[in-house]
């Protein structure tokens, strides 16, 4: 048995391996993220816990401002683009970046009391955040590197290893640590791990290209990617600004208890990821052969999927917190419906994308990135400022609800407007469909959410899901195959 699946495994193509092994090292990310978390709530309070999330998501704003996201589009086109000069390209984007980091450090300091202000954390914690900034995009362009030319054993090996000892080191970091300084031991526990694993990235990039500086290549980024930012800003402040601006209006124990709800409920996005890195290429060639009504009935069926898995979920919301927390946060469980809600139309913006990427209608994306992050900021301030409604921290959840629902309508739109231009008015969805199995879902979830202090009527659900389960398992198992089918055919 075991030397047929060695046999099969490596008769595969190395694209198809690499493929499988990029998989598995997201799925056990994942779960040491999930390992982790009941040992970090234990571990720290709810105001450390707030202060170390907050932390990240100023970390994920910064960054973009502060390295332009080069080591994302741009340098993948670029080391397709410019192959014959690859090494150069890479190294030079290294320089770059390493620049920008430089300059904007210098910056920081001048003005250190003023950023300190703005973003409610000490010097030591920028200066931090600056370093694990550097070396974090310093590895991201290796490993864009590394996925290009289909070399996955280096890469998924140090992903693992890394996911490993931030948390260890971590743990250890914080037991040792004063109660003051807590938080700040959690972000040097990232700090040592990046710096001992990342940081020859960029050397052995900048050794082989040879050229830190080239005119050419720093101008082709930065034409590129700054008319980006926006979306990429804004991608960042949609998936980050609650937990800030909870911190700032209501307190950093609240933001840490919806940062748990949060990290818990976005676990889902793993049914996300594995179905949309799937389909995406089998999408993007059936708009190519110009088939856009086979897309259809696939999608309904992994919506239906993303909808129980997220339901679940929603069921057994206070389980989770439970188990993933001590009882100061116990009250997360009521964040956690709204966000497993957003998370289905996360799946559904993706569906809807995939044509305004396929024929570069970028500006859509752009707009749609850039109204969500605004909209979402408005309503975080209107329903968690004093000044006006103060609803409480749970109220971000439903703000984030009601911006991913208005997200992906938004992409809809665009969708059948390419559809109408570049492909003869086709019809890839039945709107009535899309509508119908929406609403059902967030129906159901909200009203599971009344059942949290009737726990045999929750329990009555899940056995009702477990059934339907059993009852219809051959469905889903063809599906899995067929999801199977469409890797293999692309790959």
């Amino acid at each position: 048995m075991i030397s047929k699946l060695k046999t099969k495994y490596t008769s595969m193509p190395v694209q198809v391996r690499a493929s499988l092994w990029f998989l598995i090292s997201t799925f056990l990310q994942k779960a040491i993220s999930v390992i982790s978390t009941p040992i970090f709530t234990r571990l720290l309070t709810t105001g450390q816990y707030g202060e170390y999330n907050v932390f990240q998501s100023w970390m994920g704003i910064i960054s973009v401002i502060v390295t332009l996201n080069l080591f994302y589009g741009v340098f993948l086109q670029g080391l397709v683009k410019f192959e014959h000069e690859a090494k150069i390209y890479a190294s030079s984007l290294q320089g770059l970046t390493l620049s920008l980091c430089s300059a904007w450090t210098i910056i920081y300091f001048i003005f250190h009391d003023f950023f300190n202000e703005l973003f409610h954390l000490n010097t030591v914690q920028m200066s931090f955040m600056l370093v694990i900034i550097w070396t974090t995009s310093a590895f991201q362009f290796w490993s864009a590197e590394q996925r290009v030319n289909n070399k996955y054993r280096l890469l998924v090996g140090l992903t693992i290893a890394v996911m490993i000892a931030q948390p260890a080191i971590g743990i250890v970091l914080v037991k040792l640590s004063e109660p003051a300084y807590k938080a700040t031991a959690r972000i040097l526990g990232l700090l040592v791990v990046n710096v001992a694993a990342y940081i020859w990235c960029f050397f052995i990039q900048m050794k082989r290209g040879k050229k830190f500086y080239s005119k050419k290549y720093w101008l082709y980024a930065l034409k590129f990617n700054l008319p980006l930012i926006p979306h990429y800003l804004s991608q960042t402040v949609l998936y980050g600004s609650d937990r800030i601006m909870i911190s700032r209006y209501v307190s950093e124990s609240a933001a840490g208890i919806y940062s748990l709800a949060y990290s818990v409920a976005v676990i889902m996005t793993m049914f996300n990821t594995a179905i949309t890195q799937t389909m995406g290429p089998w999408i993007y060639r059936k708009i190519k052969d110009r088939k856009p009504q086979d897309i259809g009935h696939v999608v309904y069926s992994a919506m239906l999927i993303i909808a129980v898995a997220n339901l679940t979920l929603i069921m057994l919301a206070p389980e989770a917190i439970s188990l993933f927390a001590p009882p100061e946060y116990s009250d997360a469980k009521w964040v956690i419906p709204p966000v497993a809600l957003s998370v289905f139309f996360m799946f559904m913006y993706d569906m809807f994308a995939s044509f305004q990427f396929y024929f570069e209608k970028s500006w859509f994306i752009m707009a749609a990135s850039v109204s969500g992050a605004v909209l979402n900021i408005a309503l975080n301030y209107l329903f968690l400022s004093p000044r006006w409604f103060d609803f409480g921290y749970v109220a971000a959840g439903y703000t984030t609800l009601i911006c991913y629902i208005l997200y992906a309508a938004g992409h809809y739109i665009c969708m059948r407007w390419v559809c109408r231009k570049h492909l003869d008015r086709a019809k890839v969805y039945d709107t009535k469909v899309l509508i119908g199995v929406s609403a059902c879902f967030v129906i159901s979830g909200l009203l599971l959410t009344t059942t949290y202090e009737v726990p045999i009527l929750r329990y009555s659900f899940v056995g009702i899901i477990l059934i339907l389960l059993i009852v219809f398992h051959k469905k889903v198992i063809n599906y899995v195959k067929k999801l199977i089918s469409m890797r293999k055919a692309e790959d």
